[in-house]
């Protein structure tokens, strides 16, 4: 790097981890531009590592009942990280993650935080998916405009706060068998053949509806998340998500259908596989809610 790119360099650092669920083209700008590190959560299948890459793999195992699971990063490989962004010159890094509710990932970063030169504010986003995706995005900006790390901090917590994830799952098992289901477990029951609608409520999963038709129930995904956004002032950066695994077609239709209904056209983001390992193949995510800052240009 350049003087000059050194000088231009925010003195707080933005971490997060892949289950915020950022798009590639958006991503890649967060990391180019607004120096973003994004940190890998581990998924196994059948106990051996699942290699990152394309997600043939994982759709194959979930389709075919393999053992999928996941875990929290090591505090010590996130140690590493904050290390290296210490030792390039950053003063401050703000780490946003994934719920405590959810993963463990928060107590690696804790664990890691008090064991590096630099000061580390860690943040129990409370959420997933792009609703991360969307906090992380303001914290970059908020950090590349020289704000502080109290406000970049701040900017996050605001934006996690602002955002709603509700999703739609085809089949039950794979939700139950990940034991992430949270207050939902005893509304499931035993009952396999609905096709329910969850969303993440104070960090964890918790009920909405319980639909009997797959069309029925994205249909009112999709409601749900056209109220969601009409609610909101158009003045307020309204912004939304369709998340999808294995079924991309099926999100960027419901995407066009989010735009003609409401003027807002959503992010289209595969579901980072570590979620995707929880909820399985044919899940399909909504996250809405608004911005306090303008978007980074992508691309």
């Amino acid at each position: 790097m350049s003087d000059a790119g050194r000088e231009l360099r925010p003195s707080v650092a933005v971490v997060t981890d892949v289950a915020a669920g950022l798009p590639d083209a958006l991503r890649a700008t967060l990391e180019d531009e607004h120096g973003l590190t994004v940190l890998d959560l581990p998924v196994t299948v059948d106990g051996s590592p699942l290699a990152p890459g394309p997600p043939a793999a994982l759709e194959l195992a979930l389709a075919s009942g393999r053992a999928v699971a996941t875990s929290r990063p090591s505090p010590g490989a996130v140690e590493a990280v904050y290390r290296g962004l210490a030792e390039a010159g950053y003063g401050h890094i703000v780490s946003i993650h994934l719920s405590a509710g959810l993963s463990g990932t928060v107590d690696s970063a804790r664990w890691a935080a008090g064991r590096v030169p630099v000061p580390v504010s860690v943040i129990d986003s409370g959420t997933a998916g792009m609703a991360l995706g969307f906090a992380v995005r303001d914290a970059c900006v908020a950090a590349s405009a020289g704000a502080s790390p109290g406000a970049v901090a701040a900017a996050a917590r605001r934006a996690s706060e602002r955002h709603r994830v509700r999703f739609y799952v085809p089949d039950l098992d794979t939700l139950r068998r990940g034991g992430r289901v949270g207050g939902a477990a005893a509304w499931i029951g035993g009952v396999l053949a609905i096709k329910p609608l969850l969303q993440i409520e104070a960090g964890v999963v918790v009920p909405v509806e319980r639909i009997r038709s797959a069309v029925r129930a994205i249909r009112r995904l999709e409601a749900l998340a056209a109220g969601d956004l009409a609610a909101l002032p158009p003045s307020s950066a309204r912004q939304c998500a369709v998340h999808h695994f294995g079924n991309l077609a099926e999100a960027e239709e419901l995407a066009e259908r989010l735009t003609e209904q409401t003027g807002v056209r959503p992010l289209v983001s595969r579901l980072p596989s570590v979620l995707a390992a929880h909820v399985g193949l044919g899940v399909l995510g909504v996250v809405t809610g608004s911005s306090s800052t303008a978007p980074p240009a992508i691309g």
